[in-house]
């Protein structure tokens, strides 16, 4: 098996190298999205906001903060603790608080993961590029080699057409794949975060005076 891929490797020529240049770049961006999404951006967000608001209910905002600062590095937390400082204050601020906090923990979540799609579109032109030398190469083994090596050129210049589109996919389809997971959990923790801001924002603004609590609704 890995003699079969080290030949299908070498019989692709120089075009391999650079795309398995961009597989590496794919697969660190990949991995490193994957550790930060999962475990320290993501957080159980139905069950951290129902505590925050049996304390806010309480009227506990200190614990509430407390509960925030237990997950450090989660986004929803911090966008929440940003509300919850702002409890005692009116409605306009803790709206303000809520959105500058936003538009810092976004970028983080949203950060490298586009640049998988373009990996995978790099791999597969590498990939078309070394197909298009190849051939050109074995054009030229048609219509300028000697007869006797006439064919060993042909069936090599078509080795390098056929390897490199190969790799090439080889290489995309899989990053095409982890940007569609990723960037899908990068959504799935930006809404919670839209989701449950504003209802903290109602929740803050209704406590104290009787109302339904809005993450009931």
């Amino acid at each position: 098996m890995l003699g079969e891929m080290a030949k299908f490797y070498t019989e692709g020529g120089f075009f391999m190298h650079p795309i398995s240049l961009v597989s590496v770049f794919g697969i660190a961006i990949a991995v490193e999205r994957f550790i930060f999404l999962f475990f320290k951006y993501n957080i159980n967000a139905n069950q951290f906001m129902a505590q925050i608001q049996k304390l806010v209910m309480a009227n506990n905002i200190d614990r509430a903060i407390k509960l925030c600062n237990a997950a450090p590095s989660a986004a929803l937390p911090k966008v929440i603790k940003a509300g919850l400082t702002r409890a005692n204050k009116g409605e306009i601020e803790i709206a303000n608080a809520v959105e500058e906090a936003t538009l810092e923990v976004i970028p983080n979540i949203t950060k490298r993961t586009g640049t998988l799609q373009q990996v995978a579109n790099i791999a597969t032109l590498l990939g078309l590029l070394g197909t298009i030398m190849g051939l050109i190469d074995a054009f030229e083994a048609v219509a300028h080699a000697p007869p006797d090596m006439k064919t060993a050129m042909l069936t090599a210049s078509i080795s390098i057409a056929m390897n490199t589109t190969g790799f090439g996919l080889i290489v995309a389809i899989p990053t095409l794949f982890a940007y569609i997971f990723l960037n899908n959990v990068s959504k799935k923790i930006i809404d919670e975060i839209d989701q449950y801001s504003v209802k903290l924002q109602n929740l803050l603004v209704s406590r104290g005076k009787g109302a339904q609590s809005p993450l009931d609704r």
